[in-house]
């Protein structure tokens, strides 16, 4: 009990501060360097994008899994058994969302001029399919890092981050390429669209969908690996 509300605390700190520190690297590269958006401008954000990712994994070493992405958790609560789906769904997706709308809600109190985060920019089939596909993507590499460097906190950390980013750019002219509900949910909450067809069906249905789809085909495809195995050991003996 101990641990799971620890935990529980630790999403709702981490996705406040996830929410911040996106904030924070476009305001210290654009307002304090006074930097353009050109490519030194966007070298210089990306860069610290991937050194905030390798802070947050941190994060999520030192608290024993708090994080920030309801997708993350949720990838890993299919695999596991129903008690850890309910707790995944029932307390810890929520409270990451409840993080992020606090954070957004700072955010916007401290510094007004900030916006109001990522929109969609294309219809809202194209929207849902681009946060689908990316979300397939990134879970997928997810569960595959996982599998094959279980050991190399920096190489896996690394690949995942720029993983991200890469695909965080693709979408990002098209729905910001966010691949994270909670955060999500935290600016649409501040501009009162939160419940909105749009909002629903491209950032968590799709989102989810994607997840959904990247784990059963991971599945599958280990599944079938693991049986090419045995049956080329049952061959060689």
């Amino acid at each position: 009990m101990v641990s799971k509300t620890r935990l529980i605390l630790s999403d709702f700190v981490v996705s406040l501060m996830w929410v911040w520190s996106g904030a924070l690297i476009k305001i210290f590269v654009f307002k304090v360097l006074e930097m353009e958006h050109d490519s030194r401008g966007e070298f210089l954000k990306n860069s610290l994008s991937i050194m905030n990712m390798f802070l947050f994994s941190f994060l999520g070493k030192v608290t024993k899994g708090g994080t920030y992405n309801p997708l993350t958790i949720l990838s890993s609560a299919i695999s596991g058994d129903f008690s850890q789906f309910l707790f995944t769904i029932g307390a810890r997706i929520p409270v990451q969302v409840i993080g992020s709308i606090t954070g957004v809600r700072l955010l916007i109190d401290t510094f007004p001029e900030i916006g109001l985060g990522p929109r969609l920019t294309v219809d809202i089939h194209k929207g849902a399919l681009t946060e689908g596909l990316l979300t397939f993507a990134i879970v997928t590499i997810s569960l595959g890092l996982a599998r094959k460097i279980p050991g190399s906190f920096f190489m896996k950390t690394w690949i995942s981050s720029v993983s991200k980013l890469s695909l965080h750019i693709l979408g990002s002219d098209l729905t910001g390429g966010c691949m994270n509900p909670a955060s999500v949910m935290g600016w649409a909450y501040a501009r009162g669209d939160h419940i909105t067809k749009e909002h629903i069906l491209v950032y968590w249905l799709a989102p989810i969908e994607g997840t959904l789809l990247a784990v059963w085909t991971f599945k599958l495809l280990f599944r079938q690996q693991k049986q090419d195995e045995k049956e080329k050991l049952g061959k060689t003996e």
